[in-house]
């Protein structure tokens, strides 16, 4: 499954001032990725304010981001959910043209136990027509996936392929990293700790800070994969004031901040969230600036 090493992008659902969805920006925004150098592309995760879009919305915006992305890079589709029939069901209904994998959230809210989440995975696993990354963020779900049930479902199910981890937490990676099945794929989804989970047997990254500065991001990400972490020291240095900016009010309104100094697209956001203050602002501006001189 090399085609999962490297960067991939939790992608932005750029909005117009009115709050509808700006097609011409999101264009623009994947062309720039790209460009920049990312290996793929992760459509309406977290990131892409996915909650906050109608299913008809979604489906717009998944059928926009083939056809613009045109097989150029990889493609994943973000469907989760605490609902997992509702899962299953979106699943059997998603045109998979152009996509190649599904990336889905553990459960959130409903805080399941370890073997509530193996069956939802299991029952995902059994209708998916794509291979399946799981995505474990207990800072968002509430719970977490831990590493004997990462484990368990990437030996039952050969179409689970990878996890996305954003656990943070390095006993829990560690165990991942010696326990798992051979091509099974230890993926980044925290941007600060991409480094030494790549020094632990990671395959790189889907990032938030990759929206704005792709080109920094996927060529500190391919220098570790080289394995020349002095040089990648450097990059990643470059990033930590940026990355620690990006969710110091919430994510993705910080990244949407330098998007819309970069004039790839607008910093609109979707109640409940709401556009950074003035102040942070200011900084991540600044921030830019220097990384982009």
């Amino acid at each position: 499954m090399n085609k999962f090493h490297g960067t991939g992008v939790a992608i932005i659902t750029p909005f117009q001032t009115d709050g509808q969805v700006d097609y011409d920006a999101l264009g623009k925004l994947i062309n720039y990725l790209i460009e920049g150098g990312v290996e793929y592309i992760a459509s309406l995760g977290t990131t892409g304010e996915s909650a906050t879009l109608s299913s008809d919305e979604r489906k717009k915006v998944w059928e926009f981001t083939s056809k613009a992305v045109n097989g150029r890079v990889n493609l994943v589709a973000g469907i989760g959910g605490n609902n997992t029939l509702e899962v299953v069901e979106q699943i059997k209904a998603f045109n998979i043209d152009g996509y190649d994998a599904i990336l889905s959230a553990s459960p959130h809210y409903n805080k399941p136990t370890q073997e509530g989440i193996y069956q939802h995975y299991k029952a995902i696993a059994e209708v998916t027509p794509l291979p399946v990354i799981l995505y474990n963020v207990p800072g968002r779900t509430g719970s977490n996936i831990s590493a004997e049930t990462t484990i368990r479902l990437a030996n039952d199910f050969k179409n689970i392929i990878a996890i996305k981890e954003a656990s943070g937490n390095f006993d829990q990676l560690n165990q991942i990293a010696r326990d798992k099945p051979e091509g099974f794929l230890l993926i980044s989804g925290d941007d600060p700790i991409s480094l030494p989970m790549i020094a632990l047997g990671g395959v790189g990254v889907i990032s938030v800070v990759g929206n704005a500065l792709p080109r920094q991001m996927s060529d500190m990400i391919r220098t570790c994969l080289a394995g020349d972490f002095k040089s990648a020291q450097k990059g990643h240095s470059q990033l930590i004031d940026f990355t620690r900016l990006m969710f110091v009010e919430g994510s993705p309104a910080g990244v949407k901040t330098a998007l819309k100094y970069l004039g790839i697209c607008g910093d609109t956001v979707r109640l409940p969230l709401v556009q950074v203050s003035g102040t942070t602002a200011d900084k991540i501006i600044e921030e830019t600036k220097k990384i982009t001189k």
